[in-house]
């Protein structure tokens, strides 16, 4: 059987997939769908990867160059809906960008739990660029 190409929505996934074939991580891309509810719109947020680790467990990673809001408050929801029985991590390509222009908060400090309400104290796992050897050896 032939394994269909994938298509990525960006030249930064394409290389997390890289990283992930060369490493020899099994991993899904965009291959899961997990519903959620705006209010009172529902919705349903489709993962950029899911790998399992050496242990067996999986991680969704979200891969990010640009993070705006409705993505942050997308992740927010299902945050608040998912707990701890999703863990998905984000990649960023730079934590360090702000939200937006004139901003001082950073991508890094949202993740950190350090932004406004309504993310204040809601925290996410977060790297910049490749994937970190620790992930993927839980």
């Amino acid at each position: 059987m032939k394994k269909k190409k994938l298509k990525f929505r960006s030249k930064f996934e394409k290389t997390i997939a890289e990283q992930l074939t060369k490493g020899g991580v099994k991993y899904e891309y965009e291959n899961l769908r997990i519903p959620y509810t705006k209010p009172a719109i529902p919705s349903t947020y489709i993962p950029d990867f899911i790998i399992t680790t050496k242990s067996g467990k999986e991680i969704i990673i979200e891969v990010k160059g640009l993070w705006d809001y409705q993505d942050r408050f997308k992740h927010l929801l299902i945050k608040r809906k998912y707990g701890k029985k999703l863990d998905i991590r984000f990649l960023f390509y730079n934590s360090k960008q702000r939200i937006r222009k004139g901003s001082k908060t950073t991508y890094r400090d949202i993740c950190d739990g350090n932004g406004r309400a309504p993310f204040k104290g809601v925290t996410w796992k977060y790297a910049d660029k490749t994937i970190p050897k620790e992930w993927l050896e839980e």
